[in-house]
């Protein structure tokens, strides 16, 4: 990616513009500050510098940058997936990828987005999507919420779709591609979905990537054609160059600030759950479907929440892939809780009956240990010895998956009171259990760890912010610490990215001009007590070194030499 595209991108898109449609920004002199987004905080301590265009946290996370660093930690996303969403916003085509594969995505882009709206006209004026529609009412749907959600209608017939497709230039063989035609053994293509309340899939950006579609029967015939030939529930569309059931997760889009916000994301399992959830007041939904939880969905969510609240039908007696999907995010640290759903009941039909009832529900969820020991000793009594057995052989691998030692042991000794045991044989009995390891997604470190700073680079931080806030305190500074400030600047102004990060600095901090003077002096003598102290180390070793060779000449050399630079230490001190 040339660099003269990506300063092409910065230079069409405002940052405050930009970062002020994802959180409140006020105005503070020059610049803007929030609460920042990446951290729990009372006070604002992120700032924006429309002149720099740069932002930065003053606060606890310390994090800061450009756009692309903004959409990176906000997003949860590497930096191609930024740089292509911000290119789109900026109208910028960019020459990374070959102009065959930019064409073909763009191409797809432009077919689900046609789909959609082709699907969500079918809903309104076919007299079979107004059936469906009445339908969707009925569930508890709303009209905000099925525009919003962009839910249409897939026609009982053979080509309806395909045939609008091609209408508008595409080929059948694209049409294919996004997901939306099968091609049939005879060669010839047939729409996917016909007769089916379609949901579209949406990535990141909030762009239709993907399709699913429910059957619904809106005659009488039409249903006892559906049951003769035993028609599918639901049915999604394969994966496709943009579309990829392991990686996406329906709703995010729409869920990832209240995540981040709330510090807590409701797991369901499928489009309607999410709808309604989110229509009865819990916008912090996200539903996994067509698959189960993988790592990828995992890694996506710990960019926003570890706190997962799990609506879906926990049986942890078999190996299921619920179960599966449970246990990597335990294995990965997430905190999980469980919502207690009655058998039967999803929290669909939940929330369109009682939307109290789903809060209730919330606020009553259980640690997924907690659930996991109440199933399991409600399945067996411990009184027998058999069951002892059968108990730890379920609940030591779920304890094994703890990261957390003090945790892991709370559950051991739990476990060994239930069972009437002695806490040694639990432990002995633990070491013997090989918990499974699941296939991970590495995650992007550059985006979750923060550079823990020296004393040294504090110091000249705060020496370069008075610097450069009250220029004329410099001159009252000896010629040995103007050369220091020199050079110092002179290393600073070569790096761009901090340059404008100290001037940042210097302008939110409040520096006063009356204690700026003895400020930048105590930064200078505390620089050169570090810079001493880093020369007397350097000495000492070389002491030892000359010791060893027993080279008695170099020792007292060396020795006098260290003596020497101590005074100078004390004099400073």
């Amino acid at each position: 990616m040339a660099s003269s595209q990506v300063a092409e991108i910065k230079n069409r898109l405002d940052i405050v513009e930009l970062i002020g449609s994802y959180i409140k920004l006020q105005k503070a002199g020059a610049n803007f500050r929030a609460l920042c987004p990446f951290h729990s905080e009372k006070s604002p301590s992120f700032f924006v510098s429309p002149s720099r265009q740069i932002w930065h946290c003053f606060g606890g996370c310390g994090q800061g940058g450009d756009i692309f660093k903004f959409i990176m930690l906000i997003e949860g996303v590497e930096f191609g997936d930024a740089l292509r969403q911000l290119a789109q916003k900026a109208g910028v085509v960019l020459k990374r990828e070959s102009p065959e594969l930019r064409t073909q995505r763009q191409r797809l882009y432009e077919i689900c987005e046609l789909a959609t709206l082709f699907f969500e006209k079918q809903l309104e004026e076919q007299r079979s999507g107004k059936l469906a529609k009445e339908y969707l009412l009925r569930r508890g749907i709303n009209e905000e919420s099925v525009k919003k959600w962009r839910i249409g209608w897939s026609p009982e017939v053979w080509q309806g779709l395909s045939d609008f497709l091609v209408s508008k230039g595409f080929s059948r063989a694209e049409i294919e591609k996004a997901g939306l035609s099968v091609k049939s053994d005879k060669g010839s293509f047939y729409d996917r979905f016909r007769g089916r309340i379609v949901f579209p899939v949406f990535d990141l950006s909030s762009q239709v990537v993907g399709f699913g579609g429910r059957v619904f029967a809106s005659s009488a015939e039409a249903l006892a054609k559906a049951e003769k030939e035993q028609v599918a529930k639901y049915v999604n569309i394969p994966n496709t160059l943009l579309y990829d059931k392991s990686r996406i997760l329906y709703g995010l889009d729409k869920a990832k600030q209240d995540i981040r916000q709330k510090q807590e994301c409701i797991l369901v399992e499928g489009y309607t759950d999410a709808i309604l959830v989110s229509q009865a007041g819990f916008p912090n939904v996200v539903a996994v479907s067509g698959t189960a939880l993988t790592p990828f969905h995992l890694n996506i969510l710990k960019r926003y929440s570890e706190n997962l609240l799990t609506a879906f039908d926990m049986d942890f007696a078999g190996d299921s892939a619920t179960k599966r999907g449970v246990d990597l995010a335990q294995e990965m640290g997430f905190n999980i809780k469980v919502l207690l759903l009655s058998e039967g009941s999803d929290p669909a039909d939940i929330v369109a009956q009682d939307a109290g009832l789903f809060s209730k529900l919330l606020q009553e969820a259980r640690s997924i240990l907690e659930f996991y020991f109440e199933t399991t000793f409600s399945r067996f009594n411990p009184a027998l010895p058999e069951n002892k057995t059968a108990i730890s052989k379920l609940l030591l691998p779920v304890i094994k998956r703890i990261p957390n030692s003090i945790e892991r042991s709370f559950w051991v000794r739990e476990l060994a009171r239930r069972l009437e045991v002695r806490e040694d044989d639990v432990l002995e009995e633990l070491k013997k259990v090989g918990p499974k390891k699941y296939d991970r997604v590495p995650e992007n470190q550059e985006t979750t760890v923060v550079h823990q700073k020296s004393r040294r680079e504090l110091l000249e931080e705060q020496l370069l912010a008075l610097a450069f806030k009250f220029p004329e305190c410099l001159k009252s500074l000896d010629q040995e610490a103007q050369v220091v400030l020199a050079d110092l600047k002179h290393r600073v102004e070569a790096q761009q990215e901090y340059f404008n990060y100290i001037y940042l600095k210097a302008e939110v901090e409040e520096l006063q001009k009356k204690d700026a003077l003895p400020e930048i002096q105590f930064c200078l003598k505390e620089i050169k007590c570090l810079d001493i102290k880093n020369e007397l180390g350097q000495i000492s070793r070389e002491i030892k070194k000359a010791e060893q060779e027993r080279n008695i000449q170099k020792t007292a050399e060396l020795t006098k030499k260290f003596d020497r630079i101590s005074k100078t230490m004390i004099q400073l001190t």
